[in-house]
């Protein structure tokens, strides 16, 4: 095989891997798909972008040229990118930070997150930082969903009563009048669309799947809840006006579609551009471990991969033509990818077909969502963000280990007192200072041989074989200088409790490296069990840290010997 052969057309296009092998079939699914998910964008385009304090129509256009410039770079086949709702609410609290807020224009700051997000991931690309995924853990992630999630559910519930957002501070009776001054209107509206809709996401199937019918029909018939709520709700207050009644609307939205400007390349060098630059790394951050997280859900269904480093270049590509099409920064979304993958889509044709369809609704229905009522899209994103509230998660993460859901629960709270960057920014300090503290404090073992084996356990948990001369330690981690310390500690303390010790043997089944610090250790015990007339043995040491070992005169300075198993050296020093 030739390792130095260039890479494919299909490596920089990965859209070229899935068309060469294109069928009629999977046309069919795709524009099943396309269908439906192009179904759930007009509600969710409209309503992420007015979550993030932008016109509606952002989201739309957000909806329409991202996608199909992932689909040209992306390496997943069923991703869903748009408007978002984490992102929404990461782009409101950029949008209304003072120094961002004072310089006005709104979507001029939108569309420079767009493209400097979309920056900042190529640039990821080009420094090969795909698999920057991993060094954000788990529970920071969960902590983070669940404080926006908390967040977006407390900005959205004054919509659903006809409210406008509170600003009474800890005053509980300021709270108290302004909750009275509730539309009753906007109340029913918003409780019908929320009856409406968890009939379509959980009843309806429910009863359809006992009737027998396919499950792609199904998922078909229950994504339509949110279009079939917007509709209905939009038909009432048509109604509901006529009768004199009061109902906060989308507004005019406008039709056709913006040019395609550089103005955005060229605001983002100035004032404004260098005010949004931290907000746009942490989106852009945001936006990648979350879409790769998503697209790896559904790849993993259907035994296909996903290229982390090319998923910065799709991603970083759907943000700069978000920029440049008037669009708010975009990612992969979660509920719009299952519904996609759910109704059948074979490749990011289904998208294409959506984002189609999604243009022609722009060009010629957009004054169709001018009475679009905003409590009925306030009510379409709590359904879609409470599942995000992962207290159940959380409780078991506390439960398993308490360093994680330390930091789990650390960033949900900071993420609701400080704000979303300052939140998630405490989680990633904490969960490094616990795995610090985690290798500081290495696991020892004192262990003894299992009766009539040649296995060897800790002393602490089974019935082993131990002898007073002899005395034999498991080390579970690499020695480095900072867990020397306590290693060293550990082994005088064991000493001075068996003074009898005249064999010490150190078990480096679990170490993977031995850093200059720690040799440097190593050799002033060598040292100092020799004077002492006792002898310091390894066993089970690994080649690689064995090679660094024979580099140096540790080996030959050794007053015990090196032994491949520890049976070895209980045969020879027991």
């Amino acid at each position: 095989m030739n390792h130095l052969a260039k890479p494919s057309f299909s490596h920089y296009l990965p859209f070229l891997s899935w068309l060469k092998d294109y069928r009629r079939q999977d046309l069919s699914d795709d524009v099943f798909a396309g269908i439906i998910t192009a179904i759930l964008l007009v509600p969710q385009g409209i309503a992420y972008s007015i979550l993030a304090g932008l016109p509606p129509q952002l989201g739309l256009y957000a909806s329409i040229l991202p996608p199909i410039f992932y689909a040209l770079f992306g390496t997943s086949r069923t991703l869903s990118v748009g408007p978002v709702s984490i992102a929404a609410i990461m782009i409101a609290s950029a949008l209304t930070a003072p120094a961002v807020s004072a310089l006005g224009y709104p979507v001029q700051s939108a569309l420079i997150l767009s493209l400097e997000s979309g920056v900042i991931m190529l640039l990821m690309a080009v420094l090969r930082m795909g698999g920057l995924v991993n060094f954000i853990s788990h529970p920071v992630l969960t902590g983070f969903t669940s404080g926006a999630a908390l967040l977006i559910i407390g900005s959205q519930l004054p919509q659903t009563l006809g409210l406008k957002t509170p600003d009474c501070g800890i005053d509980v009776a300021c709270y108290t009048d302004y909750i009275q001054g509730f539309n009753s209107v906007t109340l029913l509206l918003s409780l019908s669309a929320l009856a409406l809709l968890l009939l379509f996401s959980q009843l309806l199937p429910t009863i359809l799947k006992k009737m027998g019918v396919k499950l792609t029909i199904i998922t078909a018939i229950s994504k339509c809840g949110p279009l079939l709520t917007v509709v209905l709700a939009t038909i009432a207050v048509s109604f509901l006006t006529n009768k004199g009644h009061s109902v906060a609307v989308v507004g005019v939205v406008p039709s056709g579609f913006p040019e395609l400007s550089i103005d955005a390349i060229t605001d983002s060098l100035s004032q404004r551009g260098k005010l949004l630059l931290p907000y746009a790394a942490f989106i852009a951050l945001i936006a990648y471990i979350e879409s790769v997280a998503i697209a790896k859900v559904t790849a993993n269904l259907r035994s296909e991969k996903i290229t982390p480093n090319q998923e910065l270049i799709g991603l970083g590509a759907a943000n700069i033509a978000a920029a440049l099409s008037g669009g708010m920064p975009v990612a992969g979304g979660f509920s719009r990818t299952m519904v996609n993958f759910s109704a059948g889509a074979r490749t990011q044709m289904a998208m294409l077909i959506a984002a189609t369809l999604l243009a022609i609704a722009v060009m010629y229905c957009s004054p169709w969502f001018t009475n679009i009522p905003k409590a009925a899209l306030a009510v379409i994103i709590l359904v879609a963000i409470t599942p995000l509230v992962k207290i159940k998660t959380i409780l078991h993460t506390w439960a398993y280990d308490r360093g994680d859901g330390i930091a789990e629960v650390v960033t949900l709270l900071g993420v609701l007192a400080l704000g979303i960057e300052e939140g998630i920014a405490l989680g990633i300090i904490l969960t490094i200072a616990s795995h610090l503290r985690k290798t500081s404090q290495p696991h020892i073992a004192i262990v003894g041989r299992v009766p009539d084996t040649e296995h060897y356990r800790n002393i602490k948990r089974h019935h082993v074989q131990t002898w007073n001369h002899l005395l034999l330690i498991r080390i579970d981690e690499s020695l480095t200088f900072a867990n020397i310390s306590y290693i060293e500690e550990f082994l005088s303390t064991e000493l001075k409790r068996r003074p009898n010790t005249h064999h010490i043997v150190l078990i480096f089944t679990s170490v993977s490296d031995i850093d200059t610090t720690a040799l440097e250790a190593l050799e002033s015990l060598n040292q100092a069990l020799q004077a002492v007339g006792k002898t310091l043995n390894i066993a089970e040491t690994k080649g690689p840290v064995l090679d660094k070992l024979q580099k140096t005169d540790f080996l030959r300075q050794l007053t015990g010997q090196v032994f491949f198993r520890t049976e070895d050296a209980v045969k020879q020093l027991g």
